[in-house]
């Protein structure tokens, strides 16, 4: 059975989309262990509820010391067994003492083709409003491996979706979201499989 806990800091709709194959079997042998927020009013933490995972905040606020909260977030990992860290729209840079310790087995879904439109501030609608900026023809969405740098881990999967003339950073988004689903749960689905 692999244990996933899921780190989010918004809405939550690529978090939903591994609920969904987790409870339609399509990530075969594998349990959301837990949800983990970097802000008290994520709407995934009400996603969580819903199918009756436990969820938790450890926000900046509540532990400004970078180290503490690495280190709430280390025990909660630990306490629930993990086995694989996804991250799901989680706007918070991984501590390295996390990265050390789940090295190999923290995933991150990305709203562009990694190497372009990465890095430090490229996140949300920044990522498609630049994609726009720059006039290209594509673009698409990265699931990746989480290493000490920022999106600079190793490819896992990723997919492309058409700019097409007219589109707003909105349009561009709500594309580039579906192939985050897919990729996502994909991702997961081929680590499950190995992991069984």
């Amino acid at each position: 059975m692999l244990k996933i806990s899921v780190l989010v800091s918004g809405g939550g709709t690529n978090f939903q989309s591994v609920i969904d194959a987790v409870e339609s079997g399509f990530i075969p042998d594998a349990k959301i262990v837990q949800v983990i927020s970097s802000s008290p009013k994520a709407y995934a933490l009400e996603r969580a509820k819903k199918h009756g995972i436990p969820g938790y905040v450890v926000s900046t606020k509540a532990y400004p010391d970078p180290a503490e909260k690495a280190d709430r977030i280390l025990s909660l990992l630990q306490e629930k067994e993990t086995d694989l860290i996804v991250l799901a729209g989680y706007m918070s840079v991984v501590d390295e003492a996390i990265i050390r310790a789940y090295r190999g087995r923290i995933i991150n879904i990305h709203p562009s083709l990694i190497p372009k439109f990465c890095g430090k501030g490229f996140y949300g609608k920044r990522v498609h409003e630049a994609v726009l900026a720059a006039g290209e023809k594509v673009s698409g969405a990265t699931v990746h491996f989480v290493d000490e740098g920022i999106d600079t881990g190793e490819i896992i999967l990723q997919e492309q979706v058409p700019v097409l003339d007219g589109d707003t950073a909105d349009d561009l988004a709500a594309r580039v979201l579906e192939v985050e689903h897919r990729i996502l749960t994909t991702a997961v689905r081929n680590i499950a499989l190995k992991n069984k």
